[in-house]
C-alpha cells in the first residue's frame, strides 16, 4: 500500500506536472538502473499519467504488469566483490514510491510558494514496520518550502540533502501547515 498524500488534490497534482514537465525539457529524469527496456521506454509516460489521475500503487502496479524491471541486477559486496544478485520484489513498489513522493513534495512545495506559505510538515503517509529512529524524529518537522523544492531539484535519483522525503520504504512525506 502506498503513501496517503494529504495534499493529493488536482491543484497539487497541476504543479506536479510543471515539475515533470521541467525535468524532461531539462533532461533530468530519473531512470532507474533497475528499469529494463520496457520500463525505460515507458517510465516517463506512465509517471506523468500516476500524477495527472493515479498515485504511486497504480504506478508500481503499471510496471508489475508491464514487466518493466530486470530480475538481476549486478552489486558490489562490502568486501569489493561483483556479483549478479536478483532485484528485490518490492522494487517496483520502492521506486514508484520514491519517485510520486518526490514530485508530490516537489509540487506540493510549488504551490505553497503560489499560496505564499513557507513552510510544509512532515508527517508519516504510510505505516511501516520497523521505523527509523532518524524518520521518526522528522515527524512534525516543519521545513523551508523553498530550501526543500531546491533541493529536490537539484538531486534526481539520490536522497536529498535535507533527507525529505528520506530514504526507500520511510513513508514519510509533507503536507501543507
Amino acid at each position: 500500500m502506498g503513501i496517503y498524500y494529504k495534499n493529493l488534490d488536482d491543484k497539487t497534482r497541476e504543479f506536479m506536472l510543471k515539475e515533470l514537465e521541467m525535468d524532461i525539457k531539462q533532461e533530468n529524469i530519473y531512470i532507474s538502473p533497475r528499469l529494463n527496456d520496457v520500463g525505460q521506454s515507458n517510465w516517463i509516460s506512465l509517471l506523468k499519467k500516476a500524477i495527472s489521475h493515479y498515485n504511486d500503487d497504480w504506478l508500481a502496479s503499471k510496471l508489475k504488469v508491464m514487466g518493466c524491471m530486470n530480475t538481476h541486477e549486478i552489486r558490489k559486496t562490502s568486501t569489493g566483490k561483483i556479483i549478479k544478485a536478483k532485484v528485490p520484489v518490492n522494487a517496483p513498489e520502492t521506486l514508484a514510491e520514491g519517485e510520486f513522493n518526490r514530485y508530490y513534495a516537489r509540487g506540493l512545495c510549488a504551490r505553497a510558494l503560489k499560496e505564499g506559505i513557507n513552510e510544509v510538515v512532515v508527517y508519516r503517509g504510510r505505516e511501516v514496520g520497523n521505523p527509523r529512529v532518524e524518520s521518526q524524529q522528522k515527524i512534525g518537522q516543519k521545513v523551508s518550502v523553498r530550501d526543500l523544492l531546491e533541493d529536490l531539484r537539484r538531486s534526481p535519483g539520490v536522497e536529498p540533502a535535507l533527507g525529505i522525503p528520506p530514504g526507500p520504504n520511510s513513508g514519510l512525506t509533507i503536507c501543507l501547515p
